[in-house]
């Protein structure tokens, strides 16, 4: 090979490497630049859902404490309903735990995800139903609907609190409930927790079960339970409801336990850091962050 060629083969070969390097280096930016777009992609998307909170730290009610998923709204409710006065129902700060009657820690902190400041008697009568029935109660006596203030206690016997605030009082011997005198019971408030501590002493799961009746999903309304009636059963109530363009349904439970504990909204078994129940997931059984319940459990009080 004489000079010339020699020098133009040198130059082929280093400028064929000098390329190769080149499109080397295009192909690993390349795979690099398009894997950190992809990946930038995926994540800002990840981060975008994880960036929506469903907890407003500084909301002191449940409407304000606890958005929407996004796409849903909170269903319309009067002004004076139940509804309306669950969602303005004060909260405890966000954070709080759920306290037993006795001022003790719950053993598991970890289902709930809001706590209502509703109150707790501090004695282990306020359980699961007693807490819904405590709602109930709670709501009416501030409406002034005293005479929508009765349940039913274990013997069938009705605790009535219009009739309570006449000036009567519930006796009850062995199985055999009946009405009696008592010139301090009237309609004030702490007459009202005296009547509520005597409902919560002989009703339970087993009486709710009793005055309810079955509803379909379509039908779900806030202030609707699921209930397994027994000893001990369990209950968890509808404290709230919102549903998207479609129709479709997503709800908040909440409930009270065993032993006697405040009344707290729960976290979604499903998806924890979204404590919504979405009507498209509901099965049975059907699974609660605490409880189980069967086929036919969806019922409305009352």
């Amino acid at each position: 090979m004489n000079r010339k060629k020699k020098v133009l083969f040198v130059l082929a070969v280093a400028g064929m490497g000098l390329l190769m390097q080149e499109c080397h280096i295009v192909n690993e930016n390349g795979i690099h630049n398009t894997d950190s777009v992809v990946t930038k992609k995926k994540t800002d998307k990840k981060s975008k859902k994880q960036s929506f909170n469903y907890i407003n730290k500084k909301g002191n009610t449940l409407k304000t404490r606890i958005r929407t998923p996004k796409g849903y709204s909170r269903i319309k409710v009067e002004k004076n309903s139940l509804g309306a006065f669950l969602r303005g129902y004060e909260m405890k700060p966000d954070g709080s735990p759920v306290l037993l009657y006795n001022g003790k820690k719950k053993k598991k902190q970890n289902v709930h995800i809001a706590v209502f400041k509703l109150p707790l008697e501090k004695e282990d009568l306020q359980q699961c139903a007693d807490s819904v029935m405590r709602v109930f109660g709670e709501y009416y006596y501030q409406c002034g609907q005293y005479d929508k203030i009765c349940f039913t206690l274990g013997s069938g016997f009705v605790a009535d609190f219009s009739k309570w605030s006449q000036g009567y009082t519930i006796c009850v011997d062995g199985n055999n409930v009946s009405w009696g005198t008592a010139a301090g019971n009237d309609s004030s408030y702490a007459s009202f927790q005296k009547f509520m501590r005597v409902v919560f002493a002989y009703s339970g799961t087993m009486n709710m079960e009793s005055d309810s009746k079955k509803i379909s999903m379509e039908q779900m309304q806030i202030g609707d339970i699921f209930i397994k009636g027994g000893s001990p059963g369990h209950v968890v109530m509808v404290v709230d409801l919102c549903e998207n363009v479609e129709g479709k349904k997503a709800f908040l439970l909440a409930q009270g336990y065993m032993p006697a504990q405040e009344f707290h909204v729960l976290k979604n078994p499903l998806h924890e850091d979204d404590p919504w129940y979405y009507e498209d997931e509901v099965s049975y059984p059907f699974h609660t962050a605490e409880y189980t319940f069967d086929e036919g459990s969806l019922m409305r009080y009352k």
